[in-house]
């Protein structure tokens, strides 16, 4: 993965990146392992020029998040290093749920299907490439679950060592899932807050190691954008009217709405209006509270749900959530842990789909913002799950099951009276 003598990057190591600027200030700067703005300590964001792309180069692509290495931070031979291959996970058209809800046209982007299950595949592989290309040794994280898998997991690939930090109370099942792959799993006395600062003093101190969502965060981030490229070319090389996505960090959201708006500046769909709708539990609902009290400062909340993916008391990318709902004319909502619960089994019912938690608190909103009035039933509308809910049973562990345990005889079966 590194060059320890390396003390400059390799042409084209960015792909088409020109830089980072500011989201706050609009600074720019260099190219390299930064994350905080040198003049106001805004938070970065890659910057590019694209040149010319077109849908023929696109589609002629692998089919994962690397047919769009030309909107990355990436280099063109990115396919070439080991890595989970994530992305081009299937769009759903889910019209069993649809009906049930009284919606015209619904589509789940199901990324329940990507290497460790949830989205957070895509977001690795993009900080892999950057670690790689800027000679770090350690691929490291604080994580609330998902994260922690698919960093364990792109590391293990990629054959380098990876130290993953979780809160003590994760799911079990993302602790296993995390621990299977042989790296180095520490677990955290206290929330992902807690855990997200350990992580941050660590960033400091220690040379080589690349933390996905802090010291290379800038380019981690831009993977989320393959959510929205994908969603386009699935429908057609064409916009959706209205997303409900969740909210944890925020980042999703936020890239979600650049990759549609940079779809529709390079000319590959027409640029037309949609709504963006964030979803959070309401145990841990901090932008949506800012959102309807009308403010444009998140307050930090201590979590308390079982949406424990989504369990970011202090959101980094809260308030440009609001800015992108508000700009775009969506809205943030919360749901209860009952209403998540709901929310799964609803999913699962109606169109097979099993969703971890976070896509309970999705479609949960989802119906919410329906019944609210909110959102309109007559739009094309997609959900976004972003994970598998054999990584959170317990949500629901008590509330399915064999609906009769019987002895093995027809007579048995009958009696039982079971359809």
């Amino acid at each position: 993965m590194q060059n320890p003598d390396r003390t400059t990057v390799r042409e084209g190591a960015f792909g088409n990146a020109t830089g980072l600027v500011c989201r706050a200030c609009g600074a720019q700067q260099e190219l390299g392992p930064h994350y905080a703005c040198l003049e106001c300590f805004g938070p970065l964001e890659v910057a590019y020029d694209f040149g010319t792309v077109t849908r023929e180069q696109i589609e002629a692509g692998p089919k994962s998040i690397w047919r769009y290495q030309p909107l990355l931070p990436v280099p063109t031979d990115i396919a070439a290093f080991p890595n989970t291959d994530p992305g081009f996970t299937r769009l759903v058209k889910a019209d069993n749920l649809a009906r049930e809800l009284g919606l015209k046209t619904l589509w789940v982007k199901d990324d329940s299907g990507n290497p460790t299950h949830s989205f957070k595949d895509r977001v690795v592989a993009v900080a892999l490439s950057a670690a790689r290309e800027l000679g770090m040794t350690v691929l490291a994280c604080p994580s609330t679950g998902n994260l922690a898998n698919a960093v364990a997991a792109a590391a293990a690939r990629a054959g380098i060592k990876s130290v993953v930090f979780i809160p003590e109370n994760l799911e079990r099942p993302k602790i296993l899932t995390t621990a299977v792959y042989g790296g180095t799993l520490v677990a955290v006395r206290g929330n992902y807050d807690d855990v997200n600062k350990l992580a941050s003093e660590i960033a400091g101190e220690e040379e080589g190691w690349a933390f996905v969502n802090v010291n290379v965060r800038p380019y981690y981030a831009e993977g989320s954008k393959t959510l929205a490229y994908e969603t386009a070319e699935q429908l057609g090389w064409r916009l959706p009217e209205q997303v409900v996505i969740p909210v944890a960090s925020g980042s999703q959201l936020t890239k979600v709405d650049k990759g549609f708006t940079e779809l529709g500046r390079l000319g590959l769909v027409e640029p037309t209006p949609y709504k963006i709708f964030g979803a959070q539990a309401t145990g841990c609902s901090p932008v949506a509270q800012a959102f309807r009290e009308g403010h444009d400062v998140v307050r930090p909340v201590k979590p308390d749900t079982i949406a424990k993916s989504l369990a970011i008391g202090n959101p980094a990318d809260g308030p440009y959530v609001l800015d992108t709902c508000r700009r775009t004319g969506g809205a943030v909502e919360d749901v209860s842990d009952d209403e998540v619960r709901d929310g799964i089994q609803l999913l699962a019912r109606t169109e097979g789909i099993f969703a971890e938690t976070a896509g309970g608190v999705t479609i949960a909103t989802l119906k919410k913002l329906l019944a609210s009035g909110q959102l309109d039933p007559d739009a094309e509308t997609v959900v976004f799950n972003t994970g598998d809910g054999l990584k959170t049973l317990d949500a629901i562990a008590d509330r399915v099951g064999p609906a009769a345990t019987i002895d093995p005889t027809y007579t048995a079966f009958t009696a039982a009276d079971l359809v």
